[in-house]
């Protein structure tokens, strides 16, 4: 199979680091990752050709990373993404919520924008809650269920789960690229104050480790566990 009709999320799975590069040309590759990357630089509106060259030129340079996801064991997987991505976002997600609402409070009347984005992200805030907890608690203690005792019922826990969490996938995917949108790639207006600038720049790093996440998830967990 070409790069060309490759999906997205099956190249960076393949090799992680084109994740940059993905991410630099606004390219979803978690929530969208099924899509080819053909269609995706015709949305973009990007040369395909150039960019498999950028592909072709990182799969050639040398891999000193040793975070090949791919090749990690299910069980693995799962305690790391509880232990580095749901551990990310449980410790971030009252800051963020608290800064949205405030800058909303403070700086609304001129901003209007703002009121939306606090509401957004509150209501990003009740659902990650609820996902992180149901994966936790129930879909990754039947993966590691299934790996250890082949359980047909834990098999039907997986299939039923999964079919869930990749409409929360989307839901949380989709939000974040609206607050996105609406602050202009976290734009800063002049004169923002230092609470205006934290928010932003937590934002910011708060999708970037959204999309990673969600491709972990997405991309390579629950395809390989629906294989089990």
């Amino acid at each position: 199979m070409t790069y060309k009709s490759k999906a997205i999320g099956d190249i960076v799975s393949s090799d992680f680091r084109t994740a940059e590069l993905f991410k630099e040309a606004k390219m979803d590759f978690c929530c969208g990752g099924k899509i080819s990357l053909e269609e995706s630089c015709k949305q973009k509106g990007i040369d395909v050709d150039s960019f498999v060259e950028d592909l072709k030129r990182i799969e050639a340079s040398q891999d000193n990373s040793g975070h090949n996801y791919s090749s990690w064991t299910l069980d693995f997987l799962c305690d790391y993404i509880v232990n580095t991505h749901h551990k990310y976002v449980k410790k971030n997600l009252p800051d963020l919520d608290g800064y949205t609402k405030k800058i909303a409070s403070v700086h609304g009347d001129i901003h209007p924008e703002l009121i939306e984005v606090a509401e957004l992200f509150g209501q990003l805030k009740y659902e990650l809650d609820q996902h992180l907890l149901k994966e936790e608690k129930i879909l990754f203690p039947a993966i590691k269920e299934v790996l250890s005792s082949g359980s047909d019922e834990a098999k039907k826990i997986i299939k039923s789960e999964i079919d869930r969490m990749g409409t929360e996938h989307e839901f949380a995917g989709g939000t974040m690229d609206k607050i996105n949108q609406i602050t202009n790639d976290y734009d800063l207006p002049d004169g923002a104050c230092n609470t205006y600038r934290v928010c932003f720049e937590l934002l910011s790093q708060f999708e970037d480790d959204l999309h990673i996440h969600v491709h972990l998830e997405n991309n390579i967990l629950y395809n390989k566990a629906l294989e089990l």
